[in-house]
């Protein structure tokens, strides 16, 4: 399995205006991505229902250990990588497990927790190089402290 490139993209929650994090895959963001697989595999709803992480409304704790898969005891063992596209992270995100070794970092066992019954196998697994993926992070914290949340 070849490693992929991780960026967040930041813009402007269409709804709310605040600061929405979009992890994109080879420059492709994810919430497209997972809108084609859940619309191939004719999952209902599908399409349309993801959008990117709001920080300003969910507490990350550390970026670090957000996105390297470390738990806060808040959503489970997975991480959220996807929220709901209202901008509630609880209302229908997509999580993922997040394996980090010293030079790689996975993203995989994705899920949707409201939709038990479906199946992700299919989707992914994503595997970065992570010295790209650590900088793709610390470019995110530094453009979330620029923005104040």
């Amino acid at each position: 399995m070849s490693s992929r490139e991780i960026r967040f993209d930041c813009g402007r929650h269409a709804d709310r205006g605040v600061l929405e994090v979009v992890p994109c895959v080879d420059g492709v963001p994810l919430t497209s991505l997972i809108d084609q697989f859940e619309t191939g595999a004719r999952m209902r709803p599908a399409g349309g229902a993801y959008g990117g992480l709001l920080p300003q409304f969910f507490r990350f704790g550390r970026l670090e250990d957000h996105f390297h898969g470390r738990p806060t005891g808040e959503m489970g063992p997975k991480t959220p990588v996807l929220g709901c596209a209202c901008g509630d992270c609880g209302c229908w995100p997509l999580m993922a497990g997040i394996t980090v070794t010293p030079a790689h970092v996975v993203w995989d066992s994705f899920e949707q927790p409201h939709r038990t019954a479906r199946d992700y196998s299919g989707f992914g697994p994503f595997r970065f190089d992570r010295r790209q993926y650590d900088h793709a992070v610390q470019l995110l914290s530094t453009v979330i402290s620029l923005d104040g949340t």
